[in-house]
């Protein structure tokens, strides 16, 4: 199902896991069933929904069908109650996830959009958004990605290829902090060069 799955389930998705842990339970719990009675089901319904992947990618018609469509809530600051009452979305649930995005008043609302996944995205009114650096004119120097480089003592060589260090800079930094690779619990590094380290604790 890809990375993207961990956290969000589609509800076909969905319904595809609880499927395959129900499969996968069976011969676990009786030990006359044969494991292929159990491991084919779940091939199919992985090819399936590797399938089902792969047209929802090619096709947006298929994606629609099978994950619906995003419904808006919340139309220019009025809430649309024909869709609230299709979707079976009561008050109370446009609420509670208004207030999980930090907004406690409607008054505040420009749009309000359900998500294929559930999930409700918010966009308040230009009036009631918190102004950025960008709208007061202010340049913000950017410190680059951030990347842990050593972890309880391992050096990373993924991470420094990602804020762009070689291990010789790494080296001569720990020489000049007069601290070793292995004594090192956390140590971050980001493309500008900026560093943080923090120390293994003394065992007891």
């Amino acid at each position: 199902m890809g990375k993207r799955q961990i956290s969000e389930l589609q509800t076909s998705e969905l319904v595809v896991t609880l499927l395959i842990s129900d499969i996968a339970s069976i011969p676990m719990q009786d030990s006359g069933q044969p494991l292929v009675s159990g491991v084919l089901p779940i091939l199919v319904l992985v090819i399936c929904e590797l399938i089902a992947s792969a047209l929802m990618m090619k096709s947006s018609r298929f994606r629609r069908l099978v994950c619906g469509r995003p419904v808006i809530v919340i139309l220019d600051g009025t809430v649309q109650q024909q869709e609230m009452r299709r979707l079976r979305m009561t008050t109370e649930d446009l609420f509670e996830q208004l207030r999980e995005k930090d907004v406690f008043s409607l008054k505040d609302v420009a749009y309000a959009i359900v998500e294929t996944n559930g999930r409700l995205s918010v966009i308040k009114k230009p009036d009631q958004e918190q102004p950025t650096a960008g709208m007061l004119g202010v340049a913000v120097p950017s410190r680059g990605i951030e990347t842990v480089v050593i972890s309880d003592g391992v050096i990373s060589e993924a991470a420094l290829q990602i804020c762009g260090k070689s291990h010789k800079w790494l080296e001569e930094t720990l020489r000049h902090q007069n601290v070793h690779a292995e004594d090192v619990f956390i140590m971050t590094a980001n493309t500008k060069g900026d560093f943080q380290i923090i120390p293994k604790e003394a065992r007891v």
